[in-house]
């Protein structure tokens, strides 16, 4: 069964309840920067991510540098944001 991506108005309404979240000027991802009180909080965040991402079989698009960590959720397969990238986002909000 394909991944299908979110219609308009079901990202719209999914973004309603990720205030943190940036959505990008194509509407195909979103973003999020986050920042920890050093390297080791950064990281611990990463592998409980990370964890979940295996789980989920959907993997963020993401960078660290020292303490920062940038986050962008897409769905390459639905070639644009899905039910999965909202999941993974609530996620990520409620480890942060």
């Amino acid at each position: 069964m394909p991944i299908l991506e979110l219609t308009a108005q079901a990202r719209d309404a999914a973004m309603e309840t990720l205030p943190a979240w940036t959505l990008a000027d194509d509407c195909k991802s979103v973003g999020r920067t986050l920042k920890f009180a050093d390297f080791n909080a950064a990281f611990g965040f990463m592998a409980r991510v990370a964890l979940y991402a295996e789980k989920a079989d959907h993997h963020p698009e993401w960078s660290n540098v020292y303490n920062r960590v940038n986050i962008k959720l897409t769905t390459h397969d639905a070639d644009g944001l899905s039910q999965r990238d909202i999941a993974m986002a609530r996620f990520i909000d409620s480890v942060v």
